[in-house]
């Protein structure tokens, strides 16, 4: 369990929580589950591959019915363009998920994960965990979250040793490495190593839905750094 974070306790009968115990967070996991059981893996065995590593390790927490833990609530500066990235999500495709954040929306714990970010960036990017070894549902080997971008946002080149990593479009419009324009629905796989660059539009936030998966003690320990130098993955 997370140093910073203690078990949920239910009010009234003083017993731990579980998962089963706490609805709206269940119902989220489920929105993850349908995303990554019955999404289109476009043909590529990659993404169908890792498609079915998340949905079987969620499958498995699920199943497993962990115990709960809280962690204080935070915001961060980007949050403030939260209720609109929402409210776009529930006009499109992935109105079943942007309605199901909303409901937890007050108990996120919004975070950078780098121990030095600009200025510039901090006004304009934040994360939070739902699932995974700082979540609020405890699992060692899966990463299930959220990232948020305030509308004109360069998000720096970066990669992620030994993660494999997924971001869903929920809401807004935003590229890659400069190599596509992406809606929502749309799924993205960086693998192990991959250098990637992330740009928004200039008019409204984006919110995407993250999946890392990995070894144990990486996913405990990513060691977030941004690249030292730009390199950018040609278009196919």
């Amino acid at each position: 369990m997370p140093d910073d974070s203690i078990p949920s306790v239910d009010t009234q009968t003083g017993v731990t929580q579980r998962l089963m115990d706490v609805p709206n967070w269940l119902y989220l996991l489920r929105e993850f589950d349908s995303l990554y059981r019955y999404g289109s893996a476009g043909g590529s065995p990659a993404i169908r591959g890792h498609r079915k590593r998340v949905r079987d390790r969620l499958s498995a927490v699920m199943a497993r019915n962990p115990e709960m833990s809280v962690r204080a609530s935070e915001t961060k500066p980007v949050t403030a363009h939260l209720p609109r990235a929402l409210d776009l999500g529930e006009r499109a495709a992935m109105q079943g998920m942007a309605r199901a954040l909303r409901e937890v929306k007050d108990a996120l714990t919004w975070e950078y994960g780098y121990e030095k970010i600009s200025r510039a960036l901090s006004q304009k990017y934040a994360y939070c965990e739902i699932l995974g070894p700082q979540g609020p549902v405890q699992c060692d080997n899966l990463i299930l979250g959220f990232v948020l971008f305030a509308p004109n946002t360069t998000y720096p080149q970066h990669s992620h040793n030994e993660i494999e990593e997924s971001y869903i479009s929920i809401s807004g419009a935003w590229s890659e490495n400069n190599s596509a324009v992406f809606a929502p629905g749309s799924l993205i796989l960086n693998r192990s190593g991959d250098e990637h660059r992330i740009t928004t539009g200039d008019r409204d936030p984006c919110l995407l839905a993250y999946a890392w998966t990995g070894p144990e003690a990486r996913l405990a320990k990513p060691d977030m750094k941004l690249s030292s130098t730009r390199k950018t993955k040609s278009a196919p």
